[in-house]
């Protein structure tokens, strides 16, 4: 009998070249299995528990965030001026992906519940709207890295042309006060051309105490003063038919008014005026939206970005300036109709142009 238990576990342990009846493949089997697991008649195996694997990748991350703090010191300290830009392109790439994430949930809560884009509140409108024009730019950088070793080239031309390559997530504070004045002078330069096109076709207005009324706006503005919001109210009547109505506006007008707007004037002239249509569509929902939340809840960050939005450079403003003039905007624009709008775009030029603060 011993020897028998000897050779049955010298077969489990190295295996055995005779062929055994089945009562002693069984035997061997079970010796096996309290070999691998433990001692017959124990209930405890050894194998890796949760808590293991927690320990093991919480390990993991806190070694890769000191390695990851080092690499950090490291750059900081011979590197500075890289680091920065590293630091920036970072925080950008985490910013841009936590919107990719808010426009996302956005959007499914819109599909879920069949909401339109107007039915939403006013930050979740906006976030869509700035979302789409930073997809749109990122979605370029994208088709040139296509070739082959072209991703190089396009981090040179990243480093090279930051403001019109990278949305203002990768901008630092610096760029983004210079390339936000760089973008206000392009826009502004339009404005005179606009208010040319205005008087052009004052002659052309119908009613008399209109006709006089629009003179008399751009004599004003002419001279530096700013408008009241009751004197542009007072000619919503003109924009809304012929000559200064949105499908009535020429080649020229729209062609001033997208580069106003910051949108490309090189289209086609029914693609110029179908676009100028929906970004003053969606302009003026968003004041609708902002209307009913109130400019007291925004932050001044908030409040900053909507006024250059509208054409105000509210870069060098105070929050209490910005405040003033959204609300004046918002009056007018929460009065007009949809047949109303040109004035809406017109007030781009209008309600920004004189305003105190921005001259110079």
């Amino acid at each position: 009998m011993a020897l028998s238990r000897v050779c049955w576990a010298r077969a489990a342990l190295w295996g055995s070249a005779v062929t055994h009846g089945p009562y002693v493949t069984r035997r061997l089997q079970l010796i096996r299995c309290g070999l691998t697991w433990g001692t017959p008649g124990s209930s405890k195996i050894h194998l890796s528990s949760k808590a293991d694997v927690k320990n093991l990748v919480s390990y993991v991350v806190t070694k890769t965030k000191m390695i990851n703090g080092k690499y950090h010191q490291f750059l900081s300290r011979h590197f500075p001026r890289f680091y920065v830009l590293y630091t920036v392109f970072m925080k950008g790439l985490q910013m841009l992906w936590a919107d990719a994430k808010k426009a996302r949930r956005i959007k499914s809560n819109m599909w879920k519940h069949n909401v339109k884009f107007h039915q939403l509140s006013y930050r979740e409108m906006e976030h869509l709207r700035q979302f789409r024009r930073d997809i749109s730019k990122c979605f370029f950088l994208g088709i040139i890295s296509i070739p082959p070793f072209a991703n190089y080239l396009v981090f040179l031309l990243m480093y090279l042309f930051p403001r019109q390559l990278l949305v203002q997530h990768f901008w630092t504070p610096k760029q983004q006060m210079e390339f936000l004045d760089i973008y206000h002078g392009l826009r502004k330069q339009s404005h005179p051309e606009i208010l040319r096109c205005l008087e052009r076709v004052t002659p052309l207005i119908f009613d008399k105490q209109l006709r006089w009324n629009m003179t008399d706006l751009c004599t004003k503005i002419r001279r530096g003063t700013h408008p009241a919001t009751h004197d542009i109210l007072a000619l919503r009547e003109c924009f809304s038919h012929h000559p200064l109505g949105l499908n009535q506006l020429h080649t020229l007008q729209m062609k001033a008014f997208s580069r106003a707007l910051l949108l490309t004037p090189y289209l086609p002239p029914f693609l110029l005026r179908r676009r100028l249509k929906t970004h003053t569509t969606v302009i003026h929902q968003l004041d609708l939206a902002l209307a009913k939340l109130g400019i007291n809840h925004l932050t001044a960050q908030e409040v900053k970005s909507a006024c250059y939005l509208r054409g105000l450079n509210s870069t060098h403003l105070a929050e209490e300036r910005c405040r003033t003039w959204l609300g004046e905007w918002l009056q007018i624009s929460c009065s007009l109709k949809e047949a109303e709008l040109s004035l809406l775009l017109h007030n781009v030029v209008l309600l920004s142009t004189n305003y105190t603060g921005t001259r110079r």
